[in-house]
């Protein structure tokens, strides 16, 4: 399976100049999967509540399903790309998973960070993979990445491959993601920005450093903290069935839950 990640910097606001930022980024490529950064067609950094809502649009029929789906149908390709929902008066912070044929599935980012707590309604959606081409993947938005449990949800449910969008600002992750990778036995593809975000008197840097990282750790491609690139690689997902660290060790039987409890 050819995967990949598309990272740039979204300019805040502007839809439409995105839209067509991405599809010029994408000329020539030809991949099975592609991921987008979190908010791609936003940005991130509302003021408050009623500028987020002013932005968000829905699910199905909104303007980003609309583009995804052509451009998916397009390329032949399944896409994963953020952007902002409006659903039942409440405002999301969600991914799209767009196949060229079948079924879109949305997601909505669980744990808010900072103050996407005063902007966002935190995600109703279960963790739960998807199947397409026969490869089970699973989704994940940015701060969804602190709490091990998200990963470790989907690699119980036979998630192969995670696919990550993010606007990271803090250090931590691409180093952390190796640990998930490894831990959990799954592929992991994460599409970050690059840039920054100063309005409301909240500055955010935007770090970069999109990467595909194997089951094992390996750092199989990545992108460095400016560049705005598109880096596609062939994986064999199959290597996240196996989930032996040693002849002797699983990562997932070997797991000791009766002594997990709190009580």
């Amino acid at each position: 399976m050819k995967v990949g990640f598309l990272q740039f910097k979204p300019v805040f606001g502007e839809v439409i100049r995105n839209f067509n930022r991405v599809s010029k980024m994408l000329e020539g490529v030809e991949a099975d999967l592609i991921v987008l950064p979190e908010l791609f067609t936003t940005g991130f950094n509302f003021i408050d509540n009623i500028e987020a809502r002013s932005y968000a649009e829905p699910f199905k029929g909104g303007s980003t399903h609309e583009f995804m789906k052509g451009i998916a149908r397009e390329k032949k390709c399944a896409f994963v790309a953020g952007f902002l929902e409006e659903s039942n008066g409440k405002v999301y912070n969600s991914l799209m998973f767009v196949p060229p044929e079948g079924e879109d599935v949305l997601y909505r980012k669980l744990h808010l960070f900072d103050k996407g707590k005063k902007l966002f309604t935190p995600g109703d959606i279960p963790l739960s993979p998807v199947k397409y081409k026969g490869v089970k993947l699973g989704f994940l938005i940015c701060f969804d990445w602190i709490f091990p449990e998200t990963f470790r949800t989907l690699a119980l449910k036979g998630a192969q491959v995670i696919c990550h969008c993010t606007n990271l600002v803090l250090p931590f992750y691409p180093q952390a993601a190796l640990v998930r990778a490894v831990e959990n036995g799954v592929f992991i593809v994460y599409s970050n920005r690059t840039g920054a975000e100063n309005r409301g008197g909240v500055n955010l840097k935007f770090i970069g450093m999109s990467r595909i990282i194997s089951p094992r750790g390996e750092i199989l491609v990545e992108a460095d903290q400016t560049e705005e690139t598109v880096k596609i690689i062939e994986i064999d997902p199959k290597e996240a069935l196996d989930k032996n660290i040693t002849k002797y060790n699983h990562v997932l039987k070997d797991r000791r839950t009766e002594f997990y409890d709190l009580d």
